[in-house]
């Protein structure tokens, strides 16, 4: 039951969680909504971030590391003492984050597409008294991705995040629903999730563009060649997967980076 100095929340995935009115010892376990913590300005708040938080990049130098997203380092977070850590359900591990949940109040997100990244915005705008700066965001994102207008036709693509083994990203992905908000459509959408897949899978789709992403494989021009070789009327791009898979305040950027893709087409 909720104290005087306490108050009930809800995450994205339905459980209530008991946190202080105000949180001030505050851990991020996920890289884009470290981000938007940043954007709204709670530099006192945050003590704890992961190895992969680099934005912004005066807290990637400052702030506590408690290790990555995959691997949580408990003693590190038990220094902190955190009043709250937030995580989301596809970036961290379910195992890890239950055993931090039974011992401080764990809010977690899950996000599947833009209205997804809007609620939790606002979700933890409110649970940090931002709520109108976290409302203005989403009005300003809501209009930027509004403003890109339809195509008349859609040109395919693969969406690559991986090599050893190559893997895309498919359906049931906030990366699958920004590829179609970007003007693509994915030839990949009949699998889920981020399968393992082989070249010759790929040359059988035929797709119009392969997307390299620059994370988190760091795939770049060198890499071009088997792709080429095996789709050889492909336009192959490397693509800032920031600005595909970020649901914080980066998605400032995404929707002109679109439009600048789209001049590619």
């Amino acid at each position: 039951m909720a104290s005087k100095n306490t108050k009930a929340v809800t995450d994205m995935l339905g459980r209530q969680v008991l946190i202080p009115k105000l949180p001030s010892r505050v851990i991020s376990l996920v890289p884009s909504q470290t981000e938007y913590l940043a954007y709204l300005g709670l530099e006192k708040e945050v003590l704890g971030i992961t190895k992969f938080c680099v934005h912004p990049n005066s807290w990637f130098r400052s702030k506590a590391r408690v290790g990555g997203t995959k691997q949580v380092d408990f003693k590190k977070i038990e220094t902190l003492q955190p009043d709250l850590i937030i995580a989301n359900k596809e970036e961290n591990q379910r195992e890890q984050i239950e055993q931090l949940a039974a011992q401080y109040p764990v809010w977690i997100s899950d996000i599947y597409n833009l209205a997804d990244a809007y609620t939790m915005m606002l979700d933890l705008g409110a649970i940090f008294s931002k709520t109108q700066k976290a409302k203005t965001l989403v009005e300003q994102l809501e209009s930027d991705f509004q403003s890109l207008k339809p195509l008349e036709g859609k040109k395919s693509a693969a969406y690559f995040i991986w090599k050893n083994p190559y893997m895309v990203a498919a359906k049931d992905t906030f990366i699958h629903h920004m590829i179609e908000v970007a003007g693509f459509e994915n030839v990949f959408s009949n699998k889920m999730r981020y399968p393992a897949i082989e070249l010759a899978d790929l040359a059988q789709k035929s797709p119009d563009f392969i997307l390299l992403s620059s994370e988190p494989f760091p795939f770049n021009k060198q890499h071009f060649e088997p792709f080429q070789k095996n789709c050889p009327n492909a336009k192959i791009i490397v693509v800032d997967g920031e600005l595909f898979s970020w649901y914080g305040s980066r998605l400032r950027y995404t929707s002109n980076y679109f439009e600048e893709l789209r001049t590619k087409f």
